[in-house]
């Protein structure tokens, strides 16, 4: 098993969101010890939640803005936490964008938007982070799917965003089989309905009861659900699993 250095650092990508799944994983990973690192379009307010996090646990946390699906800007951005930070040795690819349009009605633009953010994103950051952790002698990559990658939709979001959560798992089971050799492990996991702004708002009681009949258990899921998912799949304990998607979806998707 490979060790982890006793300092280390987590880079988090779409985490200022106040209810989405990259703060709840930036919350559970400063708890756990992580010193974290965050990617956001919104800058000021991951800014904000670096602050936030190192009052609240005392670990050290940096922000910084930037659209991961812009390549020129990811890489600088990445350096930039990776030279404040301890060593590198997990990622959480957890920024996307959701997509309701039919599929009759889907033009060019929102196609290129949805991949750009969905799949591109995932890549140029996991290509910008790896290198430090090649250094850091161990690394994690955890990439966030989607049930939809695996039932073709069917919650909100519609074909591009299947395709693009689709790809990501794909890119995490290369990823495993490619970068093994540096003692890192890359595994997606694939949520089920999720009670966050992706899910387009805040879910009514009506539309909550609709998605639990689908279910196996008797709620939709937390952000906080796929926090604990991640926070295993990062941990030390974790390095025999890779090239893995795990289902967080309250029993919506058996094979």
């Amino acid at each position: 098993m490979h060790a982890f250095p006793a300092e280390r650092t987590a880079i988090i990508t779409g985490a200022a969101s106040r209810r989405g799944i990259g703060r709840a994983a930036a919350h559970r990973l400063a708890r756990d010890g992580w010193s974290v690192g965050m990617l956001d379009i919104d800058g000021p307010a991951v800014k904000d939640l670096a602050e936030e996090l190192t009052r609240t646990y005392g670990v050290q946390a940096v922000g910084a803005g930037v659209d991961v699906g812009d390549a020129d800007a990811v890489r600088p951005a990445v350096d930039d936490l990776a030279g404040a930070l301890p060593p590198v040795v997990a990622l959480a690819n957890i920024a996307g964008v959701s997509s309701p349009t039919p599929y009759l009605e889907l033009d060019d633009a929102e196609w290129e938007r949805v991949l750009r953010v969905n799949l591109h994103g995932v890549h140029h950051v996991t290509q910008a982070v790896v290198p430090a952790m090649i250094r850091a002698g161990v690394g994690r990559v955890v990439c966030v799917s989607s049930v939809s990658a695996q039932r073709g939709g069917g919650t909100y979001s519609r074909t591009p965003y299947s395709v693009s959560k689709a790809g990501v798992i794909g890119l995490a089971r290369a990823l495993a089989r490619e970068l093994g050799r540096h003692g890192i492990t890359a595994n997606a996991i694939a949520p089920g309905p999720i009670d966050t702004d992706i899910m387009g708002g805040k879910l009514s009681d009506e539309r909550k009861a609709e998605l639990v009949a689908e279910l196996v258990v008797d709620r939709v899921g937390t952000p906080d659900d796929i926090a604990a998912a991640i926070s295993f799949l990062v941990g030390q304990e974790s390095g025999y699993i890779t090239g893995q998607t795990l289902n967080v979806d309250g029993g919506l998707y058996m094979h």
